[in-house]
């Protein structure tokens, strides 16, 4: 069967089949003539995982940018290059990634920008020369969201309790 990639739709997450809806990996098994899945045989790990979580991140209305790369994914499987594709999926979540997210509170300003500083990860030599700086920005942000984790933690803890007895009956 042919897929008309300019009218498919991508969803979030897995379904049952294709009826359903598909996601992008399996739009790729689909495309590759294979079973029904998120996990098509024919896709590298790395990149299956990557796009499994890339496809769900997306809001409905961006998913779409995804569907030119459903025809070049079959076949990368077992190709000799997953720790390669590994580095890069380190290196761009360490050097970009984290401090894009960083970067939205003023105070961890200096650890966005340390880590963008970081030389390309892109060897075990490289990602252990980098463990000082990604350890030091993972500490200053868990220490500024503590507060937060906190508060959020006992409205947590009194919604359970109104959830528990909606009608205020204990």
């Amino acid at each position: 069967m042919i897929i008309d990639l300019d009218a498919l739709v991508l969803a979030k997450g897995s379904h049952d089949d294709r009826e359903q809806g598909v996601c992008l990996m399996e739009a790729v098994a689909w495309f590759a003539g294979q079973e029904h899945t998120d996990h098509p045989p024919c896709v590298s790990p790395v990149l299956a995982a990557f796009g499994r979580s890339w496809n769900d991140a997306l809001p409905d209305d961006q998913r779409h940018i995804l569907k030119p790369f459903i025809p070049l994914l079959p076949g990368t499987a077992g190709d000799g290059h997953e720790l390669a594709r590994s580095y890069l999926a380190v290196d761009w979540l360490a050097r970009e990634h984290a401090p894009a997210f960083l970067a939205l509170t003023p105070a961890l300003i200096p650890h966005a920008d340390a880590l963008r500083a970081l030389s390309p990860l892109r060897d075990a030599r490289a990602v252990q020369a980098a463990k000082p700086a990604l350890a030091a920005a993972g500490d200053a942000a868990w220490g500024a969201l503590a507060p937060t984790a906190a508060a959020l933690q006992d409205s947590a803890i009194g919604l359970y309790r109104a959830m528990i007895s909606p009608g205020g009956a204990s």
